[in-house]
């Protein structure tokens, strides 16, 4: 039995469809083939033939039976009605719309000019003297050949968008996709599809049972669990999500269920990201990794986020770094008095001052309730940082200014140290000095027993402020917010993976086992200010990061959402290798957020307050002392010594000298005091 039959000998569905689709195709191409003249006549053949039909059913509908003209001269009149309403079809300029972009506008063109024709045909009947033709004919006449004419246009736009082939000569040929969600939003991007040269639409899937086998805008709308045949058997590529208003978590899902298929995905971004108020083909972007984390944020507090920036000149040291960058845009719509953007990188700088400016240009406050006052410079240039913070009387400081790149600073200890820590020890120094109100320090996972030189300068910055809030009469309030890896930060290892990805692979993954925290930016900027605003000082604020994250799954996921296959040894065929490149220096498999368990909550779901050890100032001005000794000297190896010795859980990575594991010992034996 052949295998597009079943038991009885019929044509299976399946094979209707794909008999129907090459039915549909062929025909396009032959429609498409055709000049600018033939299809203009082929339309209006149409057109009198619906016209024609149209004026019959007129009659025949008034006089209850087949309509027979009772004369030649009254027959003759009639015949002239549907050239009338091709006539004034011409007129209004329908036969030079493009019939594949028919839209609503030829509804109104077609509707006035076949009532033009039926207005000019009582006109003619009247000046014959021919009277006693019903005016209900007439009526009806008007609407079954607007109807009739607009569905030969919408059959025509049928056969060449949603089904045809290439549209025009020389035009690429079009993607074959479904659209994820059969509400609203998937109806526009369906519209914006239609009017692209890059998609051809197949159908709707939905998780909405009372919508499967149904038509939605002319398309069928797909159950789930059927999308992996239909995928093979119209040859999906693409997978377009419209689905906006998912919480983070029902995408997560969405996206895990389309990740065993071998097919691209797209989405749309949440509603309110789309500022244009309309869905475009523009608006699609390819799935990132926050949309596979699967955790939705909690709505800020506006009173935290305003108390400590609305009215108030503030500063935020990094600003063109990620998390520093987004810091600014989160700030400027609290209506500060003034922010200064402190970055050592003119040209991020000159990036998120032309950013911030058009922000807040575009916000209920205009740029000049407030001022925007750009520095370049370093943040270990205190007479610099003294000046800007006296000028403009900065209140409020979001020290985010560091080098954060594990292997970089590994590589470049000495530098990396003394901008992480004395950068910090620098700017606390003169915040104090001049009054500020408030000094919050973002802070990493990676100062947690850190294993990098970089976490160990993050932790002796948290120390520094720490101690400096322990001292009596201290006025500025000092505090940290420690939180992991923010997605698609700068050198983040999803921007990596999409670069590799790109170029064909392979993905370099450092192990198998290797786990971490994700956030988002805004997310994490976000909280950032919400936290500073509970702190009373020397409080290390940690973030709620969620579940960790297997890097190795992440890097798979990634692969099979942009429509790739893995190659290992199960599919040697595949589109991308996976290469495990062993750990960095100083990196470790699982990073951790608090030190000690001395945590409380705080008035925000996502925050805690822990209270961590840490040495006083008197106790541990001696090693800063030491340290910028070993700052001076270049030598890596003293500088890894006396950090062993005043970082508690500081180890260097691999072999370390006999010194630095005297001094990690000491640390543990009490020789140094905690608070």
């Amino acid at each position: 039995m052949r295998g597009d039959r079943d038991a009885r000998g019929l044509v299976t569905r399946g094979e209707f469809e794909h008999r129907l689709g090459e039915t549909r195709t062929h025909l396009s191409l032959r429609l498409v083939g055709l000049g600018r003249y033939e299809k203009r006549a082929l339309l209006v053949a149409c057109d009198l033939v619906v016209l024609y039909a149209s004026l019959w059913v007129a009659f025949a509908l008034r006089y209850g039976v087949g309509y027979r003209p009772e004369s030649w001269k009254f027959a003759a009149l009639t015949a002239m009605v549907p050239l009338l309403g091709v006539a004034a079809l011409g007129q209004f300029g329908v036969y030079r719309m493009v019939t594949r972009f028919i839209g609503g506008h030829a509804i109104r063109r077609i509707a006035t000019s076949l009532l033009l024709s039926v207005l000019l045909w009582a006109l003619l009947i009247i000046m014959s003297g021919l009277l006693g033709t019903p005016r209900t004919a007439m009526i009806i006449y008007w609407v079954f050949g607007s109807c009739g004419t607009l569905l030969v246009r919408q059959a025509a736009a049928w056969l060449l968008i949603v089904e045809g082939g290439t549209p025009l000569a020389g035009e690429r040929e079009r993607v074959p996709v479904l659209v994820w969600g059969a509400g609203p939003v998937g109806l526009q991007l369906t519209d914006a599809l239609a009017h692209s040269d890059r998609y051809r639409t197949c159908g709707f899937v939905d998780m909405n049972a009372s919508l499967w086998n149904q038509f939605v805008g002319g398309y069928k709308v797909y159950r789930p669990d059927r999308l992996a045949s239909l995928i093979e058997r119209q040859g999906i590529k693409e997978v377009l999500l419209a689905i906006p208003h998912a919480t983070r978590q029902e995408r997560a899902e969405v996206l895990h269920h389309l990740e065993q298929l071998s097919v691209a995905v797209k989405t749309l971004p949440r509603l309110e990201d789309i500022a244009s108020g309309r869905v475009t083909v523009s608006n699609l972007r390819p799935v990132e990794a926050e949309d596979l984390l699967g955790r939705d944020p909690v709505p800020a507090d506006p009173e935290l986020l305003a108390r400590c920036v609305r009215g108030k000149s503030v500063m935020v040291t990094g600003a063109g770094g990620s998390i520093g960058s987004e810091l600014v845009r989160q700030i400027v719509r609290q209506g500060p008095l003034a922010l200064v953007l402190f970055e050592a990188s003119e040209n991020a700088l000159y990036e998120i001052e032309s950013e911030v400016r058009l922000l807040a240009s575009a916000l209920p406050l205009t740029v000049d309730r407030f001022s925007i006052v750009p520095v370049l410079g370093s943040v270990l240039d205190a007479d610099l940082v003294a000046r800007v913070i006296r000028t403009h009387a900065v209140k409020t400081i979001y020290h985010a200014a560091a080098f954060k790149h594990v292997p970089i600073v590994e590589a470049n200890p000495v530098v990396g140290f003394r901008n992480n820590t004395f950068g910090t020890l620098t700017v606390a120094d003169v915040a104090e000095r001049e009054g500020v109100e408030r000094f919050v320090l973002i802070s990493t996972d990676k100062a947690v027993r850190p294993s990098s030189l970089m976490g160990a300068s993050k932790r002796l910055a948290e120390m520094v402020l720490q101690a400096r809030s322990d001292e009596p009469g201290q006025k500025t309030i000092f505090t940290m917010v420690r939180f992991g890896n923010v997605l698609d930060s700068s050198g983040s290892v999803v921007r990596l993976f999409r670069k590799q990805i790109e170029r064909g692979g392979p993905l370099t993954v450092t192990h198998p086992d290797m786990i971490r925290y994700f956030m988002s930016i805004p997310e994490a900027a976000t909280l950032v200010i919400q936290a500073g605003t509970m702190a009373s000082g020397g409080e290390v604020f940690v973030l709620d990061m969620g579940e960790p994250v297997k890097i190795d799954d992440l890097a798979r996921s990634m692969v099979r959402l942009m429509g790739r296959e893995i190659r290992d040894a199960a599919n040697p065929h595949g589109d991308i290798e996976i290469r495990y490149v062993g750990l960095r220096p100083g990196e470790k498999l699982r990073e951790e957020l608090l030190i000690g368990g001395n945590t409380s909550g705080t008035e925000h779901p996502r925050i805690q307050r822990s209270l961590e050890p840490y040495l006083s100032l008197e106790q541990l001005e001696p090693e800063i002392e030491q340290l910028q000794q070993a700052l001076q000297s270049g030598e890596p190896a003293a500088l890894q010594a006396l950090l062993c010795k005043t970082v508690e859980g500081y180890h260097v990575g691999g072999p370390i000298s006999e010194e630095a594991a005297v001094a990690h010992v000491e640390w543990h034996v009490g020789t140094t005091t905690l608070h």
